[in-house]
Formats: C-alpha cells, sequence, structure tokens
C-alpha cells in the first residue's frame, strides 16, 4: 500500500468519525456514509467467529454479539475460524451485512500475513488472545480484542511491550468503558463525590459446574489440534443438557471459560470488566495490590499443586471471597454471592453501578448537584465518550490510545489473574506492582506464564 493511499484512508476516517460525537454512544452513526468512500475504509479481518462476534454462529436468532458494528467504519475482507461450519456461517453472515461475501480461512497466519489487511478483530477463546494479538501488531496491524486480553500475566506484560515498540492501536474488548452508568460512576469516585475511596466490591458470579463429560470426537469440520493450539493436548468433551446458549457442557466451544488450561473462570470472564472499573475509578491503573488474599474458595474438583486431579469436567472456581488490597490500604474485593456489579464505598458514600442500574445517594445528588462537563472528559481521556468500536476506529485514524488500553486493561487483569492464582493454591499471595513480580513464592511465581505447547511459541 502506497504512503499516499494511507494517509487518504486515515484522513477519510479521522473526518467521519470527527462527526459522530456523542451521536455513536447512543448506538448510531449519523455519518456513516462517510465511511464508505472506495479504498478508503479500513480492511478488516475477523479471527474467531464465536458468540461474542455473532451468536447466530451457534443458534439461530438473537441479536447479541460486537460483530454488527465493525462494517460502519471498514469492510470485513476476511473471516478465520478453526471450525468449518462457524467459519461458513460467518461469511454468510458478513455478506449479509455488506452485500459482499468475505474470504475464509481457517489459519490465522494467513491473515497476518495478507498486507492488505489493517485491522484484526480477535474473537478466539482466552488461550489463543496474546499469540494472534502480538504477531498481529508485529505485522503492522491494529487489533481490537475481546476480554480478557490474556491467559497469564507474563502475557500482559509482553503485549505492552510489543505495544509500545509498534506503536499500533488495540482497544480490549471492555465495553463498559464505553457505556453511560460505568463513565459516571468512575466520574464521581474520581470527583470526590464519596469522599477518600475505601474499597471497591467487584460481584461477578458464581461459577458453573458440569457433570463428567465424556470423550468424543470432535464435530466434522472442527479443527481440535488447532483450537488447542498453544494449550496442552486433551481430549475433546462434549454432553447435552445445559441450559446456555448451545444446550451443553463442554471442553471447547463457548464454555472454554470453565477450564484452566484456556481461561480463568468467573475471575477473569467477568473480573475482567468489573476489575477493570474498579481498578479505573481508584486511579490505581498503572499500579497493583500488595497482597492478594483467597479468604473462601470452592473448586468443584480436588487440587494438587495448584492443579486440578480430575480432567472430565468444569475445574475454575465456582464460589469465592478474594481480597487484594493495595499500598494505600484500598481493598478491591472478588466475590460470587451479591447482586453481579461493582459497589464503591468511600468515607462519603456508597454507590451501586451495574449494566443495569447506577444508585446511591451521591447519585441522587446529581439532580441538585450534577457533574461538571470536565469531568466526563477527565476520565475519558480529554474527549467525549463515543460507542466502544466507534472509538477504536476514531482511535486507529488519530493514532492515539484508546478508551480501553491495553496497559490499564493489564494492570486490572493482573489483579485477576493474581486472585486466580492465590485460589488455585489456597494461600495469600505477595506482589510487587513496580517489579511486577510475586515475592517469597517460587510455586506460585510458576503461574505466571505458560509454555506454549510446540510449534505454537508467539513468533515474534
Amino acid at each position: 500500500m502506497t504512503a499516499r493511499r494511507v494517509l487518504s484512508r486515515r484522513r477519510a476516517i479521522q473526518s467521519a468519525v470527527a462527526s459522530l460525537g456523542l451521536v455513536a454512544c447512543r448506538g448510531t452513526v449519523a455519518r456513516a456514509a462517510a465511511f464508505r468512500a472506495p479504498n478508503e475504509r479500513p480492511r478488516i479481518a475477523v479471527i474467531g467467529c464465536g458468540a461474542r462476534w455473532d451468536k447466530r454462529v451457534m443458534v439461530e436468532g438473537g441479536d447479541y454479539g460486537v460483530g454488527k458494528e465493525f462494517p460502519k467504519y471498514g469492510d470485513i475482507v476476511a473471516v478465520c475460524d478453526v471450525d468449518a461450519d462457524r467459519l461458513g456461517r460467518a461469511g454468510e453472515i458478513v455478506k449479509g451485512w455488506q452485500g459482499v461475501a468475505p474470504s475464509t480461512t481457517g489459519d490465522y497466519r494467513k491473515v497476518i500475513d495478507n498486507k492488505a489487511i489493517d485491522v484484526v478483530h480477535i474473537s478466539t477463546p482466552d488461550h489463543w488472545h496474546a499469540k494472534i494479538a502480538i504477531e498481529a501488531m508485529l505485522a503492522g496491524k491494529d487489533v481490537y480484542c475481546e476480554k480478557p486480553l490474556t491467559l497469564t500475566i507474563e502475557e500482559g506484560q509482553r503485549l505492552c511491550e510489543v505495544t509500545r515498540k509498534t506503536g499500533r492501536i488495540v482497544q480490549v474488548g471492555t465495553q463498559q468503558r464505553s457505556e453511560s452508568r460505568f463513565i459516571t460512576a468512575v466520574a464521581l469516585v474520581r470527583s470526590g463525590r464519596l469522599g477518600k475511596l475505601l474499597r471497591a466490591q467487584c460481584a461477578v458470579g458464581e461459577g458453573p459446574t458440569s457433570p463428567p463429560l465424556p470423550a468424543v470426537d470432535p464435530p466434522k469440520g472442527l479443527d481440535w489440534d488447532r483450537w488447542l493450539g498453544p494449550a496442552p493436548l486433551a481430549a475433546h468433551r462434549y454432553l447435552v443438557g445445559a441450559k446456555n446458549i448451545p444446550g451443553a457442557w463442554a471442553r471447547g466451544h463457548y464454555e472454554f471459560r470453565w477450564w484452566y488450561d484456556y481461561s480463568g473462570g468467573k475471575l477473569t470472564d467477568w473480573g475482567a470488566h468489573h476489575v477493570d472499573i474498579a481498578t479505573w475509578a481508584a486511579a490505581k491503573t498503572d499500579t497493583g495490590p500488595v497482597t492478594v488474599d483467597p479468604v473462601m474458595v470452592q473448586h468443584p474438583v480436588p487440587f494438587e499443586g495448584g492443579f486440578p486431579t480430575m480432567d472430565d469436567r468444569y475445574c475454575t472456581a465456582t464460589k469465592f471471597l478474594i481480597k487484594a488490597t493495595f499500598t494505600d490500604g484500598f481493598e478491591l474485593t472478588i466475590r460470587h454471592d451479591t447482586d453481579n456489579g461493582i459497589l464503591f464505598e468511600g468515607t462519603e458514600g456508597r454507590i451501586f453501578v451495574n449494566r443495569g442500574k447506577l444508585k446511591g445517594k451521591p447519585v441522587d445528588d446529581l439532580a441538585t448537584n450534577p457533574l461538571p462537563p470536565e469531568a466526563i472528559a477527565e476520565i475519558w481521556k480529554g474527549r467525549e465518550p463515543v460507542d466502544h468500536v466507534a472509538d477504536f476506529f476514531a482511535s486507529v485514524a488519530a493514532r492515539r490510545e484508546p478508551i480501553a488500553d491495553v496497559f490499564g486493561h493489564h494492570r486490572g487483569l493482573t489483579t485477576c489473574h493474581l486472585a486466580g492464582i492465590a485460589a488455585r493454591l489456597g494461600r495469600k499471595i505477595c506482589w510487587d506492582p513496580a517489579a511486577e513480580r510475586i515475592l517469597g513464592d517460587d510455586q506460585a511465581a510458576s503461574f505466571l506464564s505458560r509454555e506454549p505447547r510446540d510449534g505454537y511459541a508467539i513468533e515474534t
């Protein structure tokens, strides 16, 4: 691509996104036509086409999924998935959005190697996120990656390093950073409406369990070895009857969240959202806790040395109360058993926020004492909030840091990962947030990274 063409595309996007303002925050794009000039729209590839991308790849109907937002700002020219059935449905969905079918592939490396692709949208299981994101950045592509961004703390450190090195734009799909209730809650805390912030309680819900799952052949068309990728070899397990989107318990699609080989359970699945907001509100996106204490943790299987002793059923924590304490005494707790959301408590008040409500006396007081306009701009990096995907493409055009950047996400997610390590070992962990290392516990420190399977190391 010539430098003139890149500049032309960037200017077109900058002009269009600058016109969106708060309109995008209400879910519409008044000037979407400004993104339609031929050869000026960024070319997007989707890697991983699960329910978070579009629910229709799994079941009929429903409008869940963020993928439909991307054609407002660019052209989806390629989709990639290791499941041939999903890949075919994803191609049909994109054709329905755009009128033109994308290219399809089961090998993400073909996307990475394609110099015509500008942006990758990563919606794979968690254990693939860091490898694909790093390799995409090194290949000169900007990245929108679903949460949680990493499987380990070491992956987060590497992602921060590569983001700085390459100057690429990376938006994490923690969309609560772009939702009005959470933005207002953070602004209330940062503006001192609660007094000094003492603690934040993040309720993320109880983790699911499963019956013993039989080892079965993978579905026809699913490249199981490629799905496992960096994770250890394991049998594909599946049993119908669960009350979830796929209607089944599984070691694989959708239910990967409840296996430590691929994710961190509720601690990272919902923790990536709520702990991120709590960390942001507490102005601790450049630091971390000094201790993480698993006050109470229950797993659905026995553990030995931090590893499950049974491999035929879900293994991530189901019930828990984990307390992270920071240098200044601020406490952040993660628990399973109260209303899903975040409770902020300060010396002069408390507020509760989730995706359906924002309540508390400081919220009521806004009727007579509204936040000044600059309070929102201050936490939203000096600009007015817009839709999460719109912010990503505006940031790509302006070459600026998006609202859900790698660095703050890494710090919040580090607390979640430390909570997971403490939960697996059943003991308190001491953490040095400046050096980003575990103190005085070699066994716990061994969980900071994971050795990838042969052939799946991150290519740098």
